[in-house]
C-alpha cells in the first residue's frame, strides 16, 4: 500500500523585512511585532521604556529577546517621538542595521479622555506631541526609505474618520489628536500612491485589554474585551500585501480578518466562550459586539 504524504508549508510572507514600530515596548505595539517575528522579519523597537515601569510590564529589551525568540531580528531603541533628534537617529540606525525600511507602525500614542475644562494644557500638548506629531515626524523620516522599499506601507494605529459630534463633544483634545493620525493617512495615501507606497488605518472594533488599559480603568474591562493578537492578525493581513495594492483605508480589525476567511472571533476574547457582550472602542458607530 502506498501512502501519500501532503506538507504544508508556512509561507514566510514578512522574511527579511525591515519593521519600524512605536510604542513596541507592550501591548498591541509588542503583539504585532511579535506577529512579524514569527515570519523572521527584522524589528525596529522604537519606544521610550528602557527601564521597568512601576506599574506596566516589560521595556524594549524584554520585548526584543521575545522577538529574537520567536524567530526575529530585533533593534531596540530608546525613543521619544516628540523628539526629532530621537527619531531620525532611530532611523538612521535601523538602516545602518538592516540596509533600509520597508514598513512603519505608527503605534505610540497618549490617552486622556476628559472633558476641555478638565484637560490640562500639558496633556493636550502630551497628546498631540505624541499622537499627530509623532506619527508625522516618523513617517517623514521614514519616507526617504519606504521609497526605495519593494513592500512599502506605512499603518497607523488610528479610527476611522467619523466626524460626528458624538466622537468629539466627550473628549475634544483626545478626538483631535487621534484624528490628526488618521489624518495622515487619508494625505499620505494619496500623496504617495505613485510611489507605491501604502498608507493604512487600523483600529479596534472592541476594546483591548492591554497593560495601559488596566492601569487606566482596573480588571472590570476584562472580561468585555479582546486581546491584542485580534489587532496583530489583522495588522499582518494589511502589510502583507502588495505594496500599492490597498491603500487609503481605515480598517477595522473584525473586518479585515472576515476577509481573510476568518470569521470565528471567539479566540480572540479575553474569555473565550463567554456569553457576554464586548464593549465596542470608541469612535465604532456599531452595536456592541458578541463573540
Amino acid at each position: 500500500m502506498l501512502f501519500h504524504f501532503c506538507r504544508v508549508f508556512y509561507i514566510r510572507k514578512l522574511a527579511g523585512i525591515t519593521l519600524f514600530i512605536t510604542g513596541a515596548s507592550r501591548g498591541i505595539g509588542k503583539a504585532i511585532a511579535l506577529k512579524a517575528a514569527r515570519d523572521g522579519a527584522n524589528i525596529v523597537l522604537a519606544a521610550k521604556t528602557a527601564e521597568p515601569h512601576p506599574k506596566l510590564p516589560g521595556t524594549i529589551y524584554t520585548a526584543a529577546a521575545e522577538i529574537e525568540a520567536a524567530g526575529g531580528k530585533a533593534l531596540p531603541c530608546v525613543v521619544d517621538v516628540r523628539s526629532e533628534e530621537a527619531v531620525r537617529a532611530a532611523v538612521q540606525k535601523a538602516v545602518q542595521t538592516f540596509g533600509g525600511i520597508d514598513i512603519v507602525v505608527n503605534n505610540a500614542s497618549a490617552i486622556s479622555l476628559t472633558p476641555t475644562e478638565e484637560t490640562d494644557m500639558k496633556r493636550y500638548d502630551l497628546m498631540h506631541n505624541i499622537n499627530t506629531r509623532g506619527t508625522f515626524l516618523v513617517s517623514k523620516e521614514c519616507l526617504p526609505y519606504l521609497r526605495k522599499s519593494k513592500h512599502a506601507h506605512i499603518l497607523n494605529i488610528s479610527p476611522p474618520l467619523n466626524m460626528e459630534p458624538h466622537w468629539f463633544s466627550n473628549h475634544v483634545a483626545y478626538t483631535m489628536a487621534k484624528y490628526g493620525m488618521s489624518m495622515c493617512v487619508l494625505g499620505m495615501a494619496r500623496e504617495y500612491a505613485s510611489a507605491n507606497i501604502s498608507v493604512n488605518a487600523l483600529w479596534p472594533r472592541t476594546i483591548i485589554y492591554t497593560a495601559a488599559v488596566e492601569m487606566l480603568h482596573g480588571q472590570e474591562g476584562y472580561p468585555f474585551s479582546r486581546k491584542p493578537e485580534i489587532m496583530a492578525d489583522a495588522a499582518y493581513a494589511i502589510l502583507c500585501r502588495s505594496a500599492g495594492s490597498s491603500t487609503g483605508n481605515f480598517f477595522i480589525d473584525d473586518e479585515v480578518l472576515a476577509a481573510e476567511g476568518i470569521t470565528d472571533m471567539a479566540q480572540y476574547a479575553c474569555v473565550p466562550g463567554n456569553a457576554l457582550i464586548l464593549t465596542p472602542d470608541i469612535f465604532v458607530n456599531e452595536k456592541k459586539s458578541k463573540l
